[in-house]
């Protein structure tokens, strides 16, 4: 199984670099699938200086410089052509969940400053509803975090504080992640508005109307493209 999924991961990868032209200033989001991205625009592209790149995480930063990626910031007055990231669920409307590699807040600004947005990832995490077969990961604030937790518990059926090493976990911006359970019906938009509106919440990992188009690799080297609206 591990490596079909690193088969379906180097075809969605490989079709993600196609997409991406030279002269281009891009978002680069985090987890295996980008991360495979970045090196092979090293390896492809290693010294053109074409192409410059927004991080979402200290990770894809440092394999980016390795790349020969020039980095970019996020000053209020610069405008990615394509954010590329991974997704951890998607669903038949390419709306996903994201979160699972703890950079979900980081990755929601690079795709909000994106004027398009590509996911890239294997074909098995399609599912027909979100929250299938993964938690939705909440940032919040570690301040009082029981409390957002107990608010939280009202919208959603369970909500578990994440650790790491037997501590809890803390994201690059200083916050702890709440998994959560999703309900198996009911509206997400509105309850992906709910959760943000809870005191406590920075922000959550249900990314719905953002995604424009899905690579999703297969084990067999092909890939299925699923574009937003069905185009």
């Amino acid at each position: 199984m591990h490596g079909d999924a690193d088969r379906a991961r180097e075809a969605a990868a490989r079709a993600a670099v196609e997409r991406i032209e030279d002269g281009m200033t891009i978002g680069l989001g985090s987890g295996r699938a980008v991360w495979r991205v970045v090196e092979l625009l090293g390896r492809e592209r290693a010294g053109d200086g074409l192409l410059r790149a927004a991080f979402a995480s200290e990770r894809t930063a440092s394999l980016g410089r390795d790349a020969g990626v020039e980095p970019v910031e996020l000053d209020g007055d610069t405008r990615l052509d394509l954010a590329i990231d991974g997704a951890d669920e998607v669903d038949p409307y390419l709306a996903l969940i994201k979160g699972g590699g703890a950079a979900l807040l980081r990755e929601k600004l690079v795709v909000s400053a994106a004027d398009r947005f590509l996911v890239v990832a294997e074909a098995e995490k399609r599912v027909d509803r979100l929250g299938e077969r993964f938690r939705l990961p909440v940032e919040v604030v570690r301040f009082a975090w029981r409390d957002t937790r107990r608010r939280l518990l009202d919208l959603l059926p369970s909500a578990e504080l994440r650790t790491a090493d037997g501590s809890p976990l803390v994201t690059d911006e200083g916050h702890h992640l709440l998994d959560c359970a999703l309900p198996g019906e009911g509206d997400l938009t509105g309850l992906a508005d709910a959760i943000k509106a809870t005191v406590g919440v920075v922000e959550h990992g249900l990314f719905i109307g953002l995604a424009d188009e899905a690579l999703l690799g297969r084990p067999d080297g092909g890939v299925d493209v699923v574009r937003r609206g069905g185009a």
